[in-house]
This record gives C-alpha cells, sequence and structure tokens, in this order.
C-alpha cells in the first residue's frame, strides 16, 4: 500500500520545537534534500506499491536513509 502523505498544518505546537529551530538549515544534507524532487520520485514509485496491506513508509524517509548510508561511507 502506498505510503500517506504527512501533512503540515503550519500551526505552531507550543510543546514542540520547530525542525528549523532545531538543525543547521545551511547543512549540505538539509540543501541536497530541497533540491531533490520528491513529488516525481514518489510518482515514479507509486505503481510498485500494491493496493493492499499497510501504508508502506515514505519514499522521502527511505531515500534520505539510503544517501546517508552512501554519503558515511
Amino acid at each position: 500500500m502506498r505510503p500517506k502523505k504527512h501533512k503540515t498544518t503550519g500551526s505552531n505546537d507550543l510543546f514542540r520545537a520547530r525542525l528549523d529551530q532545531i538543525i543547521n538549515i545551511k547543512h549540505e544534507l538539509v540543501l541536497l534534500a530541497d533540491r531533490i524532487d520528491w513529488d516525481w520520485i514518489d510518482g515514479e514509485i507509486a505503481p510498485l506499491y500494491s493496493e493492499n496491506g499497510r501504508p508502506g513508509i515514505e519514499t522521502r524517509f527511505m531515500i534520505g536513509l539510503l544517501l546517508l548510508k552512501r554519503a558515511v561511507r
């Protein structure tokens, strides 16, 4: 089953720190993530998912882990 899209509300949560307050926005991995067309990748991978079963893991998460694995070597 295709992964569910993450919904952003845009509202600030009183008890949660925003990600841009935690990480360095100028870090090369953050800049790389902004350059990748995640919607295109989702569209290319979508036909590979089954219509049954539990939702899969988001493609951005899986590809991000793969990129990190290759970058650390």
